[in-house]
């Protein structure tokens, strides 16, 4: 059983060999399940000279954005950027390299990569900035460009619930951008809410199975709301 045993005891552990200059995609959606002590754990080692693939960059004091503020990431392959200041500040002085990529395709990039396929054509992007110097086919009338897949040397990942093998549960919104960067991973770090025994996860229900996991950490969580907004009383 101890082969299968994905568990690590300690953040340290969980990011063992993370160095300057690695890939590493990230799951989440604005800061709904984002893997924040692995980021938090990122930012302590230091490490410089990350690309970075994630939907969004968090904002200016949590997620991914404690990274940009500490000038850890070189490269920002992102969708949506418009709610962290220093994130912009970066880019337009010229501090910060960023390919933005449509969601969708962004998504399909991390799938792809996850899948091992190498690149594919879709019809966003063509005939815009994002289709430049991309190659393009017809098919069945309409032009498509090229659009190549995506991996990394680590993704990190936030789930709900798993078990001791790595099998993973998301809880509603969180099926976001984790499920597929938990794929594309050559390294795929996994942080839980709650980790249960084999046996207590239904298999139907399970998200991302454990073959795709090398390591798991159960964490707590701030789960901070990126906008707050309310009725008068």
């Amino acid at each position: 059983m101890a082969g299968f045993d994905k568990r690590v005891d300690s953040y340290e552990a969980a990011l063992a060999g993370l160095t300057d200059n690695m890939t590493v995609i990230a799951g989440g959606f604005g800061l709904c399940g984002i893997p924040e002590n692995l980021i938090a754990q990122i930012r302590r080692l230091g490490v410089k000279g990350l690309t970075v693939v994630s939907n969004n960059c968090g904002v200016d004091d949590f997620g991914l954005g404690v990274l940009l503020k500490d000038r850890q990431i070189r490269k920002m392959i992102a969708s949506y950027v418009g709610e962290n200041a220093e994130f912009e500040r970066q880019l337009l002085s010229g501090e910060l390299e960023v390919e933005l990529t449509p969601q969708g395709t962004l998504a399909e990039k991390i799938r792809a990569g996850g899948a091992g396929i190498p690149a594919f054509f879709t019809a966003t992007g063509y005939g815009t900035p994002v289709g430049e110097n991309k190659e393009v086919r017809e098919f069945n009338g309409r032009r498509y460009i090229l659009e190549q897949s995506i991996t990394a040397d680590f993704a990190i990942v936030k789930g709900w619930k798993a078990d001791w093998y790595g099998n993973v549960v998301y809880r509603h919104t969180a099926q976001n951008f984790n499920p597929a960067a938990a794929t594309a991973g050559r390294i795929t770090v996994v942080e839980v809410e709650e980790i249960v025994p084999p046996g207590q996860l239904e298999p139907s229900q399970i998200h991302t199975p454990g073959i795709y996991v090398d390591r798991l950490i159960q964490g707590r969580f701030e789960k901070r709301i990126e906008k707050r907004t309310t009725r008068a009383a």
